[in-house]
């Protein structure tokens, strides 16, 4: 799995990051502490869900990490919740929300271009004229809470992990 991943130089060379120079440099945001990770998580998971491109995902949770100092790469790892087998769920779920909010997405509309496998430009025509605000607003909320249960799943999981090693340490007796 390591092999596959691209290395720090390797980031730190795209051409979407290099206008942003030492700052995204800066080693703290690339070290796993107990503080950098779980808001690396939380950036990760908010950016990637919301953000909903692919391509721009990981370079907006690196960028989003530098002021929320999180760490980057788990950041990175975080945005791969939204993939293709997750992003219809997200998308219909955020429609949803965004309905609940007071936003007019009409789903009966969704289905019926779902059914007649409209073209993309149907899908537009409906997408800008009544579900954008459900959409942007769904995708929001949805992500803000996910990425806050994963922010504090990781702040559980990360004290258990210590935890775990501290007690697995040979006692030293003088």
């Amino acid at each position: 799995m390591d092999r596959h991943a691209p290395s720090k130089e390797e980031v730190l060379e795209s051409r979407w990051l290099k206008p942003f120079g030492q700052r995204v440099r800066r080693s703290d945001l690339w070290r796993f502490t107990r503080r950098s990770v779980p808001r690396g998580v939380f950036v990760g998971l908010f950016v990637g869900i919301f953000l909903m491109i692919p391509g721009l995902q990981i370079v907006g949770a690196a960028l989003l990490s530098v002021p929320m100092r999180g760490n980057i790469p788990t950041a990175a790892a975080m945005t791969f919740l939204s993939n293709p087998a997750t992003t219809p769920f997200f998308l219909i779920a955020s429609l949803e929300v965004g309905s609940r909010l007071g936003f007019h997405a009409d789903l009966a509309t969704f289905e019926a271009l779902r059914a007649r496998h409209a073209g993309l430009h149907a899908w537009f025509t409906w997408l800008w004229s009544d579900a954008a605000p459900a959409l942007v607003s769904g995708l929001f909320v949805i992500g803000l809470g996910v990425a806050l249960v994963g922010f504090l799943v990781s702040l559980v999981g990360w004290r258990w992990w210590i935890g775990r090693k501290w007690r697995q340490r040979p006692v030293l007796r003088g």
